[in-house]
């Protein structure tokens, strides 16, 4: 079981800089893959970034990639997405995922099995 916890979210003017953390318990952290996604009001969930149980591997929807870094630090249970460049049109909220032990990262909201309560991140124009 992992639970897990977003944190780094709020309002910015568009331009800025945003790190946001997902503070992860349970043991089986460091062997998960680990996604973000986000939603917007009235649609879907959508995939932002993922990164690979190791760090080795990392992956971005198109629109961010340049603007968005995704890291982690096994040590400390917790995974970053530093969110730069920020537009409008990234207002959502960001949701956390953990895959399973040694899956693999995926785009796809539906392969995660644990899920954060999610944080609010508004772009101002």
């Amino acid at each position: 079981q992992v639970k897990l916890v977003e944190s780094g979210g709020g309002l910015v003017q568009a331009g800025g800089s945003l790190r946001l953390s997902c503070a992860a318990s349970g043991r089986s952290f460091s062997s998960s893959a680990m996604g973000w996604f986000h939603q917007a009001p009235g649609k879907e969930r959508r995939f932002v970034a993922a990164i690979s149980w190791s760090g080795g591997s990392t992956y971005y929807a198109d629109s961010a990639k340049g603007r968005f870094t995704i890291s982690r630090d096994n040590a400390k249970n917790t995974v970053y997405l530093q969110m730069n460049s920020l537009k409008p049109e990234d207002t959502a909220v960001y949701y956390c995922a953990a895959r399973r032990a040694y899956g693999a990262p995926s785009y796809y909201s539906n392969e995660y099995d644990y899920w954060g309560q999610g944080t609010q991140v508004t772009v101002s124009s």
